[in-house]
């Protein structure tokens, strides 16, 4: 990946805007996202949106790696804990929820930081969604069963004979987008790469400043890790298992996400701790690799490195697009 540090503090148009304007700070995971959003919310009297699929869950702290409590008492943060586990989330309502917020926060002339590695959301924000099929919840119902009965990959299976461009865009393991573009399949008579295509995602209702970290393929696998090391010292197999002390059970959308559904597996003996770890750390720096895909398409992103050495440079060009 190319970085453009230098010739993007000169690329970025000033001229005057009525639209509301929002930071959205993008990469890999354990790029250091979040730190730089805390630093630049706390140097631009700013407020922090998370763009995050699963830190909107109560409970699931230490494997999201959700900003500390001490960092949320000096920068607001919105869009975290906001729902249970067993309460579904999604593109849609993250860019209805967000709306509001930016809404007020605008008003209130507050510099606005939205700050994640999910990238759909942020394309939900920035340039909306397409309008498919309802969701139907007895055809749901059905396809849920098919994959608690056969395991997700026949479903999967299915959707990359229907619409392998889509399939090609979403994880094996992850069934709940799945079923939604097998339910626009056969709901819509149409995949629903072609209804995203039609669409155009034309919608622009904020200008947009996206400054992405990254960094070489190398320093990136080291961080992630080290991040999942001091997760589970931090005590992420005990988080796990209070959330199914609490009744939050493995099939949940939650809990299938990444890493919580290998540490699952090590709490209901399928696999060793150790194993768990090792799977969390190759699927982990898999979603990286796919993040790193969705992100380097979007050529509307100034790519810093990933270290603190580069925050005058963000600063300067932060300051030029808020002035």
């Amino acid at each position: 990946m190319q970085f453009s540090a230098l010739s993007a503090c000169s690329a970025v148009n000033i001229k005057e805007m009525e639209k509301p304007r929002i930071v959205a700070l993008v990469g890999p995971t354990a790029t250091g996202k979040s730190s730089l959003a805390l630093k630049l919310a706390q140097r631009f009297q700013g407020e922090i949106i998370s763009a995050d699929s699963v830190q909107v869950y109560r409970g699931m702290d230490i494997g999201t790696a959700k900003p500390a409590a001490k960092d949320r008492r000096i920068i607001p943060h919105h869009l975290l804990d906001i729902l249970n586990p067993d309460e579904n989330y999604s593109a849609a309502l993250f860019r209805q929820q967000a709306d509001n917020i930016i809404g007020k926060l605008h008003k209130r002339k507050a510099a606005i930081f939205v700050v994640g590695g999910t990238g759909l959301y942020l394309k939900a924000l920035t340039r909306g969604l397409f309008q498919g099929p309802a969701a139907n919840a007895q055809l749901r119902l059905i396809l849920q069963k098919k994959a608690e009965r056969a395991g997700s990959d026949i479903l999967y299976h299915e959707l990359q004979k229907l619409d392998p461009e889509a399939a090609s865009r979403i994880h094996p393991h992850d069934r709940f987008r799945i079923i939604r573009a097998l339910e626009v399949y056969s709901l819509g008579r149409k995949p629903i790469s072609l209804f995203q295509r039609e669409h155009g995602f034309r919608d622009a209702p904020y200008e947009v400043l996206k400054i992405g970290l990254c960094c070489e393929r190398k320093d990136l696998y080291r961080r992630i890790e080290l991040r999942v090391d001091r997760m589970v010292e931090r005590g992420w197999v005990e988080e796990v298992r209070s959330l199914l002390n609490q009744g939050y059970g493995p099939g949940l959308k939650s809990m299938q996400s990444l890493g919580y559904r290998h540490i699952l597996s090590n709490l209901f003996g399928d696999l060793t701790l150790q194993e768990a770890i090792h799977l969390v750390k190759r699927d982990t720096r898999r979603y990286a690799k796919r993040q790193i895909t969705w992100f380097k398409a979007d050529p509307e992103i100034f790519w810093f490195p990933a270290n603190l050495e580069n925050f005058p440079a963000i600063e300067s060009l932060v300051a030029r697009f808020l002035r």
